[in-house]
């Protein structure tokens, strides 16, 4: 299997705004949020389904995604934080956490139509970096 996009970011192959980094997890901001707060959480080991990751590694994504989950309700103060673990385009365990106040905002689809919002990513990595 080749790398993927973010087996490429962690190896630092591709630049992208880092949030928090330990010896399994990464976590970035994607290009093309969906909401004021918006951020994945990778896995370091390249599998594509959640669900084939070893335990360890399972455990310590799950770790990962709680504690960005509790970091940015308490930064961005909204009313709920959720996670979306979809797959489809890129083939590498990731999560989507998604703080939000509105079902509609959790809902909406990205904008991948335009380029990415270079100011806005620093902005959310600056306000939820750890």
């Amino acid at each position: 299997m080749s790398d993927s996009v973010f087996t490429k970011i962690i190896k630092g192959e591709l630049p992208a705004h880092k949030i928090f980094e330990d010896d399994k997890t990464l976590v970035i901001v994607p290009l093309h949020p969906i909401a004021k707060g918006h951020l994945l959480v990778i896995a370091k080991t390249q599998v594509d389904e959640f669900q084939d990751l070893a335990d360890g590694d399972y455990q310590a994504l799950m770790k990962t995604v709680k504690m960005m989950a509790q970091h940015m309700k308490q930064r961005l103060q909204t009313k709920r934080v959720g996670l979306q673990i979809v797959g489809l385009d890129v083939p590498h365990v990731h999560v989507h956490v998604v703080a939000f106040d509105t079902i509609e905002e959790y809902r909406q689809a990205a904008d991948e139509s335009s380029p990415p919002d270079e100011a806005k990513m620093a902005e959310l990595a600056q306000k939820l970096a750890l």
